[in-house]
């Protein structure tokens, strides 16, 4: 399970150095696309192969389906962390979501997001209060 909030720095060549809680589960590969709010995603290959598997049932007759899965999936790149933890986020997903040094990678149970710092801090600030204040159930069935 990935749980937690982690503040590597994304080097000149575009790499941060994986949280050491998160090793065994992106040791054998992981798949990074874009997330909502404009953060990155990071799933296991195994859990990226689950969540495919989910949305691949989604409907093509509909347009927000088709919008999403183009948009979820064109993003996607597979990577291999190296021997010092280390992974690339390409480019591509560096400029969706803003990345520059400053990085926050936060553990959301079956994935992780890489946030840059100001606006993790921004999005946080933002929502905190509402969460202690959600006086309604959110999630069926958890209090």
């Amino acid at each position: 399970m990935l749980l937690g909030t982690f503040a590597p720095k994304l080097d000149d060549k575009g790499r941060i150095v994986l949280p050491a809680k998160f090793w065994d589960e992106f040791s054998g590969g992981l798949v990074m696309t874009r997330g909502q709010e404009h953060c990155v995603y990071l799933f296991s290959q195994r859990e990226f192969e689950n969540v495919h598997d989910r949305i691949r049932q989604a409907s093509l007759t509909s347009k927000a389906s088709r919008n999403f899965l183009r948009l979820f999936l064109s993003g996607a790149t597979q990577e291999i962390p190296d021997k010092q933890r280390r992974v690339t986020v390409p480019t591509m997903l560096r400029d969706y979501a803003g990345l520059d040094r400053e990085l926050t990678v936060i553990g959301t149970g079956t994935r992780a997001e890489i946030w840059d710092t100001a606006a993790w801090n921004a999005y946080y600030a933002e929502t905190e209060a509402e969460f202690a204040d959600t006086d309604e159930e959110v999630i069926a069935g958890l209090f």
